[in-house]
């Protein structure tokens, strides 16, 4: 079976958060169930120098009105589409917005392309190449089935929603220099309160719909965490399921990762504290005993992050010490560089993110903390699992999915992995902590938790199964479709 994947972001080329390593680790792990993968991504400068000197496969002379090609290439495991147009994406900031954290004002125009070529595959571009199924993530390839719908292209299209908060909410007027008919502009497509949604035209024009975990898939249909588009996700409720995602665990590898000073698995626990003075000392931190506790996130509202900022004092006051890495909401970030100002040699802010820091947080951290108000699924969490670092984590999304709370009755059964918490507030948030530290400080209960942490299996051979088993169903559905079109 034939994919064709379309994504803003692919690990290892291009990442600002979870979506590149779900993008760059499924097509790997779907290779195992016959099926190949193909993705088209943006020309981003991080990824143009894997094309070298490689011919283009097609040429457009007007790409909403710039000059691009389309180029074929294998690295790292995975096969490229890369849509080269400088115009388009050779930009200095990120994939979305420039230096100072602004989005790009021609982003309608940017992921359009990519949907457009998109689609354009779909609909035959290539001769001697076509795929089965057209797998679509989040709004930026969203509109893609809606450009295969208007051209005649009955291919069936997944997407995937790793994060409904972001729409593509654009003006209505840029309908016709997207190329898409004024049929397009109904409540059964694009139209959302007098804007395009180009997310709202991928939920209502594909043929499946997943989330990245089943709770978020329910949640969605609800007022709380449907922003906005509850209704049209209560519309295709039958097209709709969840499938948590997994991690890629040759990357995340802690008996093999070479980012770590001291490399460690679960039968030699003991050597992951091996891990903890080069963290320390990267970050500037004292090298007392008390426990670590680290925040690789987003720092926006979603995450939670201005509730962390809210308690880091009493992780400060117990003894332990706070690492955050990432970047986003401006105001977030100067309250935690602020805070972490307040409490030299406790607390560190690093604003961005570095692979290499990620593997070295999660290997010489003890406790991981995703204070998220929502959480589609998350894969800081399983990061941290993997590498016996125990999270503490709002109960909701698919946070609440992968991490069994660490109640007596779980810890007697073996079965505990970490600490959930509710309200998603400040309060909230203290008791977990308090708990994770509570447990920390018997040696013999924290290694069993560890130890437990590290054998939960989130690998993608699962979740890929699951995906594999959908695309058949479409493939299945489709032909017996085209079939019963042309007795007709």
């Amino acid at each position: 079976m034939k994919v064709l994947s379309s994504t803003s972001e692919l690990f290892p080329f291009i990442k600002t958060g979870g979506l590149a390593d779900v993008t760059g680790a499924l097509p790997k792990a779907l290779g195992a169930f016959g099926v190949e993968v193909k993705t088209v991504l943006p020309g981003y400068p991080q990824v143009m120098p894997l094309l070298s000197d490689n011919p283009p496969l097609v040429v457009f002379n007007d790409l909403f009105g710039e000059r691009a090609a389309l180029h074929h290439v294998s690295a790292e495991g995975l096969d490229l589409f890369v849509i080269d147009a400088p115009a388009l994406f050779d930009r200095s900031g990120g994939p979305y917005v420039d230096a100072r954290g602004i989005d790009y004002p021609d982003n309608w125009k940017r992921f359009a392309s990519l949907s457009l070529v998109t689609a354009e595959i779909a609909n035959g571009l290539l001769p001697g190449w076509g795929p089965d199924i057209v797998h679509t993530h989040d709004w930026q390839s969203a509109l893609a089935s809606v450009y295969m719908r208007q051209a005649g292209c009955s291919t069936p299209v997944v997407l995937t929603v790793h994060n409904l908060a972001f729409q593509g909410q654009y003006p209505a007027y840029l309908l016709g220099s997207l190329g898409l008919s004024p049929n397009a502009y109904t409540i059964d497509c694009l139209e959302y309160y007098g804007d395009l949604s180009y997310l709202k035209g991928g939920l209502m024009t594909a043929d499946a719909i997943t989330t990245v975990s089943p709770t978020y898939a329910r949640e969605v249909l609800t007022p709380k965490y449907g922003m906005g588009l509850q209704g049209v996700l209560r519309k295709r409720v039958g097209s709709l399921r969840g499938v948590v995602n997994g991690i890629d665990q040759d990357i995340w590898n802690p008996e093999t990762d070479h980012h770590l000073p001291v490399n460690y698995g679960v039968h030699d626990i003991g050597s992951k504290f091996a891990n903890r003075m080069p963290l320390l000392k990267r970050f500037k931190l004292d090298t007392d005993d008390g426990p670590v506790f680290a925040a690789i996130s987003r720092l926006t509202w979603q995450k939670g992050i201005d509730i962390l900022v809210e308690v880091s004092g009493e992780i400060v006051s117990r003894g332990g010490k706070l690492i955050v890495l990432g970047r986003g909401e401006r105001s977030i970030e100067e309250a935690l560089v602020a805070t972490a100002a307040c409490f030299p040699g406790r607390m560190a802010v690093e604003l961005g993110y570095c692979e290499a820091d990620a593997h070295l947080i999660h290997a010489g951290s003890d406790i991981v903390v995703q204070p998220s108000r929502f959480e589609p699924c998350g894969l800081t969490q399983l990061y941290a699992l993997r590498y016996g670092t125990i999270p503490v984590v709002s109960r909701t999304g698919g946070l609440a999915e992968t991490i069994i709370d660490a109640n007596d009755a779980a810890i007697s059964a073996g079965v505990a992995t970490g600490f959930q918490f509710d309200p998603v507030d400040g309060s909230g948030l203290r008791d977990g902590i308090h708990r994770a530290y509570d447990a920390w400080r018997i040696p013999s209960i924290w290694r069993r938790l560890q130890k437990q942490a590290m054998q939960a299996d989130f690998s993608w051979q699962r979740s890929a199964g699951q995906y594999a088993e959908l695309y058949l169903e479409l493939q299945k559905r489709h032909v017996r479709t085209e079939q019963r079109l042309v007795v007709a």
